[in-house]
């Protein structure tokens, strides 16, 4: 799938397994305290999993991107599930050292923006659990609004207290 969103700093793109070994070190038991899903247990797991999400991604159920800087940094990713569905799901995380600089903000804009001109869905469910402060305060810089929050417990043992926003598709 040849997507490319280009934003001021940034260059969002279909993941590549170029990246999956800064993926899984990325993604660790830090940035993933506050999400359902936990670390990845092997690099062949990780292998797996995103295998399966860029296969639903050809199948365009799904969007997985890479966050990039412009020079090809790797900086996190960004998820659309269920681009088919009446209110798809929004996922984001930045790596450690590079969070509070707007990178997030800046590529759910750009996703946004490019899955309005592509897929016309007017909302989209994004999960933040309430502790994440920097979560709580991405989705305010979006026009919003507050659904209901989901207490319980993971498989893994996490407990996680997600609040459930409708982001409203950029204008």
């Amino acid at each position: 799938m040849g997507v490319v969103i280009e934003t001021g700093r940034l260059k969002i793109v279909p993941f590549e397994m170029g990246h999956l070994e800064e993926y899984v070190s990325a993604f660790d038991g830090e940035i993933t305290k506050y999400q359902y899903p936990d670390p990845f247990a092997s690099v062949a797991a990780a292998q797996e999993t995103l295998q399966g999400f860029m296969d639903l991604m050809h199948q365009n159920e799904m969007l997985f991107l890479s966050i990039l800087t412009q020079d090809g940094g790797f900086l996190g990713g960004v998820e659309v599930h269920g681009i088919q569905e009446e209110c798809p799901e929004l996922g984001i995380w930045i790596k450690k050292g590079e969070q509070q600089k707007g990178y997030a903000w800046e590529a759910l804009a750009g996703v946004l923006k490019f899955t309005d001109g592509s897929y016309r869905k007017e909302w989209y469910v994004f999960e933040a659990d309430i502790r994440n402060v920097g979560s709580m305060r991405l989705v305010e810089k979006f026009d919003y609004r507050k659904e209901g929050l989901n207490e319980f417990e993971t498989e893994t043992g996490k407990r996680l207290r997600l609040q459930r926003f409708l982001i409203r598709r950029s204008r």
